[in-house]
């Protein structure tokens, strides 16, 4: 996932979730196509403890279904419609499981977990399924629950965990060393993170990738301040940003 030519890595919010429905194969079929080097996606369990890939908690806002995932089986959920909500073209995306990810997926193309249940079966379940799919080297886990976070580094440190927080911390490195386990990178939203901290908290080894970052002009005050990659809904748009500032650099050089 890290770059020699240190090129800030493109990450794809949801898939190409700007022009594609959220979380389905085809945002990220389109992620892949526009030359994204990461995926973020969310995952919650279902009754029957399969992984599956959805940001919400209940299907209402991104399906024709209604109820909450965790209630609802597999089979339950891939009767629904999770793309004519977008947009007529997409009528028929399902909801996937994150293993149909990873096998969709190429696996240069590193791949942010977002934890967004905080039911701890998800730790083993998880965990086993990255190492069967042999993507251990190419995933990062990030949620907002940072104790669910402890307990799954605690049982699988080979794991990288991302911190996700949204405030304007009075010292980021600090909220690191607290952690007290190795953290891989820092998740921060994009208005909420000052130049300063970018810089300490790379001095200090964890990758930086603010959210969700779609207005340009944020994309390229960002890439300014030396942040490690950037999550956005339109991985085209940064693509271009990042190409261009990484040659004005060379040019500068």
């Amino acid at each position: 996932m890290d770059r020699d030519d240190h090129r800030p890595l493109v990450i794809a919010h949801r898939g190409a979730a700007g022009q594609a429905p959220e979380n389905t194969p085809a945002a990220f079929r389109l992620a892949v196509e526009q030359g994204c080097d990461m995926i973020e996606l969310d995952v919650q369990l279902s009754a029957d403890e399969e992984i599956v890939v959805c940001h919400d908690f209940e299907a209402d806002r991104t399906t024709n279904g209604s109820g909450l995932i965790r209630e609802m089986t597999l089979e339950e959920l891939r009767r629904l419609d999770a793309g004519a909500w977008f947009s007529p073209e997409y009528a028929g995306e399902r909801i996937p499981t994150l293993r149909e990810v990873f096998d969709l997926v190429p696996s240069s193309v590193g791949i942010n977990i977002e934890l967004k249940c905080s039911d701890n079966r998800i730790i083993h379940l998880l965990s086993s399924l990255i190492r069967a799919c042999g993507r251990t080297e190419s995933v990062v886990i990030s949620s907002f629950d940072h104790r669910l976070l402890h307990r799954l580094k605690t049982a699988s440190p080979d794991l990288r965990i991302g911190l996700l927080y949204s405030a304007n911390l009075l010292d980021p490195v600090k909220l690191v060393r607290d952690f007290g386990l190795d953290v891989y990178s820092m998740h921060p939203h994009f208005a909420l993170i000052e130049p300063e901290d970018i810089a300490a908290l790379r001095a200090n080894g964890q990758q930086v990738y603010p959210w969700t970052v779609n207005d340009p002009e944020a994309m390229k005050r960002l890439l300014a301040r030396g942040v490690s990659g950037i999550i956005t809904d339109y991985p085209d748009r940064l693509r271009r940003l990042a190409g261009s500032s990484i040659e004005r650099s060379l040019q500068d050089g």
